[in-house]
């Protein structure tokens, strides 16, 4: 067992590595990191169904598509995660096992931790660990979150999806109450420390165990991963599932305008625009003009360059109809 130490704190350089100790460390792996703000998403999931776009561009939250299945999480430095990357196991799917060194940590504590549902830790019915696993031939990767001293307005808000908008078969994430590890301690403590103690029993629990530091070669290749699948659109967004997207935009100056976007792949496939605005060009060209155009900010900006939006929507401005295609 190598208990594999990382510092990195950046979501799209952690996501790669899982992926990469996964498929290229033979041994089996601990792990614990954490993640600058960031909203993690499932990997059958929309993206854009989960997250609160404006909130996650105002505040510069980084949004990171997962390998393994399940619902999106918020990410920050009050926030440990763990990772047990295991080969030739006769029951892959067993989230109690990955969770039970945790969890003997919390009850030496003397907190009243408990497994419940199919893949939850929680403290007085409350969540504060929700885990997910991804199967690579015959290893595992099974991975949770323990919200430790999380800022929970931001886990609100950057989660705070507006669910009239779309209409997918994508999975939903399942909001829960939820907790800080911290708000039940008798001793306070920081998040390094609790790190600390569960390192410590992951030593005692499995005697085979060694520190290892991934070598300036494997950052290399995490890195490459990061430039060619988890830091791009294609991944974190354009990989959701076929969906529709719904959204009445009412201006002051140009009145109401409903966005009706089938989006396939990432790519918008059909668009329509209604209202009661006025114009001075057919809207059609700009319908036209978007269709087979990635569902992304930078091009749609791009592919409306030729276009003075206001001929087309009176006294539109390109950010308000930008606002409208989100």
């Amino acid at each position: 067992m190598l208990i594999i130490r990382r510092h990195n704190t950046d979501p799209y350089f952690n996501l790669a590595t899982e992926e990469y100790v996964l498929k290229e460390i033979k041994d089996d792996s601990f792990m614990l990191w954490r993640n600058a703000p960031s909203i993690i998403v499932g990997k059958h999931q929309n993206t854009l169904s989960e997250i609160n776009l404006d909130y996650v561009k105002e505040n510069d939250i980084k949004v990171v598509r997962r390998l393994s299945g399940g619902g999106a999480v918020f990410h920050d430095l009050g926030n440990l995660n763990f990772t047990f990357t295991m080969q030739g196991e006769s029951n892959l799917i067993d989230f109690k096992k990955y969770t039970e060194p945790i969890l003997e940590v919390l009850i030496n504590l003397g907190i009243d931790a408990r497994f419940e549902g199919r893949n939850d830790l929680t403290i007085d019915g409350k969540k504060f660990s929700g885990n997910a696993m991804h199967i690579w031939k015959n290893k595992v990767l099974s991975h949770g979150t323990l919200l430790f001293s999380s800022h929970m307005p931001d886990l609100s808000k950057a989660l705070n999806a507006d669910p009239l908008k779309f209409t997918d078969k994508a999975v939903k994430s399942v909001r829960s109450r939820v907790t800080n590890i911290s708000e039940h301690l008798k001793t306070p403590m920081d998040v390094m420390d609790l790190s600390t103690l569960i390192e410590k029993h992951i030593m005692e629990k499995y005697p085979d165990a060694i520190f290892y530091d991934l070598s300036e070669e494997d950052h290399e290749r995490i890195r490459e991963m990061v430039r060619t699948k988890y830091g791009t659109w294609e991944w974190n967004f354009g990989y959701s599932p076929k969906y529709n997207f719904r959204k009445v935009l009412r201006t002051q100056n140009s009145g109401t305008l409903e966005f009706a976007i089938d989006v396939v792949d990432g790519i918008i496939h059909d668009l329509r625009i209604f209202g009661d605005y006025f114009s001075l060009c057919e809207t059609e060209v700009i319908e036209d003009a978007l269709k087979n155009v990635p569902h992304s900010e930078v091009k749609i900006r791009e592919a409306l360059k030729p276009y003075n939006i206001s001929d087309y929507f009176n006294n539109l401005t390109i950010e308000e109809f930008i606002e409208g295609m989100f």
